[in-house]
């Protein structure tokens, strides 16, 4: 990848980040109405804030994104291609499990409405996103793709999970997917060398 490649990856997935968080933030007024505002600079400055925010939840599903690359080709060096995969299938099932049931079985008073949505949200989008993987490229990027979009989705959700309130949580994990998504999605496709 080229310094050139990686800055457009970089940038464009800043913007995805940034409207993510401006659609989620704006639609969560308007269902829970929750700030009033005092005048015309406070609505201004509102999606003025929701979008710096996206630009850095973006940054840290950058940083989860080239982790994971990491540790992909780690495994990829450590276990045959197949052992890899099923170890990767195990974990997201384990970490898709953890945040829908076990969470809510250790954690007592949680709410397991918000878990079970949060936990069908994201293996929904894993499907859809390693469905579009898949078709853009080949079946082997089913499981890697699966594996990102689910156990490396919830790992970077631990930290708003702990807080227990589901708008922050609305506020961190749709610019988080969507970053996700666009990332592994593009990866194929910045990677290809061009052609002559």
């Amino acid at each position: 990848m080229s310094l050139r490649k990686w800055f457009y990856l970089f940038w464009t997935t800043i913007l995805i980040g940034a409207g993510g968080a401006v659609i989620a933030g704006v639609t969560l007024q308007i269902v829970n109405g929750g700030i009033e505002f005092k005048g015309t600079a406070d609505l201004l400055i509102y999606p003025l804030i929701l979008f710096g925010y996206g630009m850095l939840v973006s940054v840290y599903s950058q940083l989860g994104f080239f982790a994971y690359l990491v540790l992909n080709y780690m495994g990829t060096g450590v276990f045959t291609r197949r052992v890899w995969q099923y170890i990767q299938l195990v974990l997201a099932v384990l970490a898709l499990l953890e945040l829908i049931f076990l969470r809510t079985f250790v954690g007592g008073d949680r709410n397991v409405f918000s878990d079970l949505t949060l936990g069908l949200g994201i293996l929904f989008t894993a499907i859809v996103v390693s469905y579009f993987k898949v078709r853009s490229t080949n079946i082997s990027a089913w499981i890697p793709t699966f594996f990102f979009m689910t156990a490396i989705t919830i790992l970077e959700t631990i930290g708003v999970l702990r807080i227990g309130v589901d708008s922050a949580t609305v506020f961190i994990v749709v610019p988080l997917i969507a970053c996700n998504a666009f990332q592994i999605l593009m990866l194929h496709r910045i990677l290809k060398p061009k052609t002559a």
